[in-house]
C-alpha cells in the first residue's frame, strides 16, 4: 500500500496530529490512523486536507483567457457581447486542441489543489454543427486528457436544443453544440464508453444546459440518461436569462425549475446569483449544491451569489473555474467570501462560532464539491476515494500556525504556491508543487495555441 504521513491533518471534523493514511492499489482509503509515529517509506508532508472537486468547468475557454478584455463595439460591454467573441473562436478549434487545452487545464487544477474536474461538456461538433464519425469525438478527448493529467473526471455531457425559450434555430457558434434528446442520448451513450475505459473513480453525469437551451421535454430526457449520476445546469446568471424566462413562462428561472424538477441533492444549479430570498431558502431545502464560480462570475459581471442566506438556511456549495480565465482554489474561495463583504459591508460574512472563515470555505468547498461530482470523496475517511491535497512552504506567515488558522492564512494571505502534493484516488500526481508531466502537458498547450493563433 502506499502510505501517506501528516504532521496535521483534517479528518472530517477535527484538526488530528501525526496522522497515518494508507492508500489501497485501488486508490481508495483503506486505512486511516491518528497520533502514530510515521511508517517507513511514507510521503510526508505537513498539512494534509481532502482534495476538492472542481465542479463546473468548460474546459476549451482556457484558450482564450486574456483575449476578451477589450472594449467592444457594444458602448456597455456584457456577459452577451463575451459570448459572442467565445462563438467566433469556436470556428477554429478542432479535437486536437481540446484534448491538448483540457490536458493543461486539469493539470493547472492539480496544481492548484483540485482532484476533480467535473467538465460540463457542450463542444459536440465540427465548425457548422457537422458531427464527427464518432458523435461523441470531443468527449473521448476530455477523457484522454484525465487519462494524461490523472485527474479524477466527472464527464457531464451537455443537452442543448434551443437558441432560446421560443425554441428560436441555433446561431453561428451554437451549431457545434447542439442536439435533439434522441442524438444527444446517442453521443452519451458514446461518452460513457469513453470514460468507462478510464480509472473505475471516474464517472458520467448529465447537464440540461439551461432553460434558454432546454425545453421541459429535453430536461426530463436528460434526467433519465443519468438516473444515479449528477445533474447540472445553468441556472439565473444574468438578469436577461431571468427576464427571457419570466416573460416565457410567468416564473423567475429558480422558480419554474422547482415546480416542473425533481431537483434533489443530485442536482447542482450553477451561478444562481440572480434569485430572490424566497428561491434561496427554497432551493438550499431541497439539498441541492450551489455550483459557484467568483472569479468567472466577477469576470461576466453575474452577480453576487446569496452566499450568507444559502448558508444560514443550510444549503451546500462547492467551487469551479468555469471559463478557466484564472486556476485557482484558493482565489475562489476568497473571492467568494469577499463578495459577501462588498455587498454586505461586513467582515467575515461566513465564519462561524465554531468554524474560520477558511475553515467554512474550504470544508463547505470539500464536501459540497464531492456531492455535486457523485463522488466518494470530500473528506479524509476510510472507503472514500484518496483526494488528497498537502500544504507546504506558507513562508513567514506560517510560522506556528494550525488548524483553522493555518487555512485562512492560506485562503487569504498566501496563495495556491502553497500546495505541494495532490493525489487523484491515489494517483500522485504533483510532487513539489509540481505536475510530474508538466513539461509535456505544457509543450502540448503551446503546440495547440500556436495553431490556434493566427485564428485568434
Amino acid at each position: 500500500m502506499q502510505r501517506v504521513w501528516a504532521r496535521h491533518a483534517l479528518v472530517m471534523n477535527s484538526w488530528a496530529k501525526d496522522v497515518e493514511i494508507a492508500v489501497e492499489s485501488g486508490g481508495k482509503i483503506a486505512e486511516l490512523r491518528e497520533n502514530v509515529a510515521c511508517p517507513p517509506g511514507a510521503t510526508v508532508v505537513e498539512t494534509l486536507l481532502p482534495a476538492p472537486a472542481n465542479l463546473h468547468s468548460h474546459a476549451f475557454q482556457r484558450a482564450m483567457a486574456g483575449l476578451t478584455e477589450s472594449r467592444g463595439p457594444d458602448p456597455r460591454d456584457s456577459f452577451w457581447t463575451w459570448r459572442r467573441l467565445m462563438y467566433r473562436f469556436l470556428d477554429r478549434i478542432g479535437p486536437e486542441d481540446v484534448e491538448a487545452i483540457a490536458a493543461f487545464v486539469q493539470m493547472e487544477m492539480l496544481e492548484a489543489g483540485y482532484g476533480t474536474n467535473v467538465e460540463f461538456h457542450y463542444l459536440h461538433h465540427g465548425p457548422g454543427g457537422a458531427p464527427y464519425a464518432d458523435p461523441a469525438e470531443m468527449s473521448g478527448r476530455i477523457a484522454a486528457a484525465a487519462a494524461v493529467s490523472g485527474i479524477g473526471l466527472t464527464l457531464l455531457p451537455v443537452l442543448y436544443t434551443y437558441g432560446g425559450l421560443d425554441r428560436r434555430a441555433l446561431v453561428a457558434g451554437q451549431d457545434r453544440f447542439g442536439n435533439d434528446p434522441d442524438r444527444f442520448a446517442r453521443l452519451f451513450e458514446g461518452a460513457a464508453a469513453h470514460v468507462a475505459a478510464l480509472s473505475p473513480d471516474c464517472r458520467m453525469g448529465v447537464a440540461p444546459h439551461s432553460l434558454r437551451a432546454v425545453d421541459a421535454g429535453g430536461l426530463a430526457a436528460a434526467q433519465a440518461l443519468a438516473p444515479e449520476g449528477p445533474i447540472h445546469i445553468h441556472i439565473a446568471e444574468q438578469q436577461a436569462e431571468v427576464d427571457e424566462v419570466r416573460a416565457a413562462t410567468g416564473l423567475r428561472p429558480v422558480e419554474w425549475l422547482l415546480e416542473n424538477a425533481p431537483v434533489d441533492a443530485r442536482w447542482c444549479p450553477i451561478h444562481a446569483t440572480q434569485m430572490e430570498p424566497a428561491e434561496t431558502l427554497a432551493l438550499a431545502e431541497t439539498g441541492a449544491v450551489a455550483g459557484l464560480c467568483p472569479i468567472t462570475e466577477s469576470s461576466l459581471g453575474d452577480g453576487i451569489f446569496d452566499g450568507v442566506r444559502w448558508a444560514q438556511a443550510g444549503g451546500r456549495f462547492g467551487v469551479g473555474s468555469d471559463s478557466n480565465i484564472r486556476i485557482s482554489l484558493s482565489e475562489e474561495l476568497r473571492t467568494l467570501d469577499y463578495s459577501q463583504r462588498l455587498r454586505d459591508r461586513t467582515r467575515a460574512a461566513l465564519a462561524t462560532g465554531e468554524r474560520s472563515t477558511g475553515r467554512v470555505l474550504f470544508q463547505g468547498a470539500a464536501e459540497g464539491g464531492a456531492q455535486a461530482a457523485g463522488r466518494a470523496s470530500g473528506g479524509l475517511a476510510v472507503g472514500n476515494w484518496a483526494d488528497l491535497l498537502a500544504l507546504g512552504d506558507m513562508g513567514p506567515d506560517g510560522i506556528g500556525r494550525q488548524g483553522d488558522l493555518l487555512l485562512d492564512t492560506w485562503i487569504f494571505a498566501r496563495d495556491d504556491r502553497a500546495v505541494s502534493d495532490v493525489w487523484a484516488a491515489g494517483r500522485h500526481v504533483v510532487r513539489g508543487g509540481r505536475h510530474i508531466r508538466r513539461d509535456e502537458i505544457v509543450a502540448g498547450y503551446a503546440a495547440a495555441m500556436r495553431r490556434l493563433r493566427d485564428g485568434l
